[in-house]
């Protein structure tokens, strides 16, 4: 084990009563405070960062392991997250309209499954807030910067398009690539924006100058799946990130059981093999023509491993962070250095 599992974890969890939601503060708080210190972020990049670079999508990355969106959703401490070791950072997911999200508690760690489960509905500051933010950051950032678009909640699907498109606006000349959120459990509705003519709409008016990549849900069928590709193919979508949260909790340990019914979606090592499976589904189905970047139960390097082995481009780490730390950033990045890019027609 790892410092940081045997001393750092076993403090953050007791945090707040072992209110997950308040740790996650904590750690973003003491963070954004240590994003205001060069020389700390110096040592950090020189115990952590990891030369591997790849390009995706016509981007470059210093790395292939990424931050998945939910864990800096406000962009509070982004010159921390390149000093980790992540060869990029997706902030988000961010809406048009500032919203609290749902009620808490809405974050609940279950140890003995290495997994998460969370109902946070998208609680941010909005685009605009975001935007001033970054517009205020020293650049360059080091990595590029991924930005995730969801629909604010007070929005009916029938205006999502539009809903999207402000937030695209306010903030294109800050991302280097945008993540459409159409997969989280968490917003009502949300999910039916991954059918044929909601998101044929909706990557019409987005797909552009920068890179616009599709996230979807690991519950949907591989003929559901076929039927997204189809339209990202033909609307020009730059990729697809594989997967979001699950409703499904199959994987859980006994002990987890109750705490884990709790509504919302599942993160962690439940979702690992059913989230390598849509990667390697994506790369097949397309032959590569869409790269994909995966995210779901990545807790080891070797799960990383497998990921590119199904056809991954990059990978994304969020519930594996939060049970092993940054050591885990540079094994995964260490390991894919050594590790080939798995198409070269994918987008590179």
């Amino acid at each position: 084990m790892t410092l940081f599992e045997r001393v750092v974890r076993p403090q953050l969890f007791r945090l707040g009563g072992g209110d997950a939601e308040v740790a996650h503060e904590w750690t973003l708080r003491r963070l954004r405070a240590l994003s205001r210190r060069p020389v700390a972020l110096a040592a950090l990049r020189a115990r952590y960062a990891v030369d591997a670079p790849r390009t995706v999508f016509g981007v470059r990355f210093p790395n292939p392991v990424g931050l998945a969106a939910g864990m800096d959703k406000d962009g509070a401490a982004l010159p921390a997250w390149p000093a980790l070791g992540f060869g990029f950072v997706e902030v988000g997911t961010v809406t048009a309209h500032a919203q609290p999200g749902n009620p808490r508690p809405r974050l609940f760690r279950l140890p003995a499954s290495e997994a998460v489960v969370n109902r946070m509905g998208f609680n941010n500051a909005g685009a605009a807030a975001l935007a001033a933010r970054l517009a205020a950051l020293p650049r360059p950032l080091g990595v590029p910067l991924g930005i995730s678009l969801g629909k604010s909640k007070v929005t009916p699907l029938d205006e999502a398009v539009e809903d999207y498109l402000a937030s695209y606006r306010a903030l294109r000349g800050h991302g280097d690539y945008f993540a459409v959120n159409v997969s989280s459990p968490n917003t009502p509705g949300l999910r039916s924006l991954q059918d044929r003519a909601h998101l044929d709409a909706l990557l019409g008016a987005l797909v552009g100058e920068k890179p616009v990549l599709v996230k979807i849900a690991p519950d949907l069928t591989e003929a559901a799946i076929a039927e997204l590709l189809e339209v990202c193919l033909a609307r020009g979508a730059a990729g697809v990130i594989a997967t979001n949260t699950t409703l499904a909790r199959t994987g859980l340990a006994t002990v987890d059981a109750e705490r884990g019914a709790q509504v919302g979606g599942l993160s962690g090592r439940p979702l690992t093999r059913r989230a390598r499976d849509v990667v390697a589904f994506v790369h097949s189905e397309t032959g590569g023509r869409l790269p994909v970047v995966g995210v779901g139960g990545v807790l080891d390097p070797d799960d990383a491993a497998r990921m590119f082995d199904a056809g991954a481009s990059l990978v994304q780490l969020y519930t594996g962070f939060i049970y092993r730390g940054p050591a885990l950033v540079r094994a995964t990045a260490r390991a894919a250095a050594t590790t080939a890019a798995p198409d070269p027609v994918a987008g590179r």
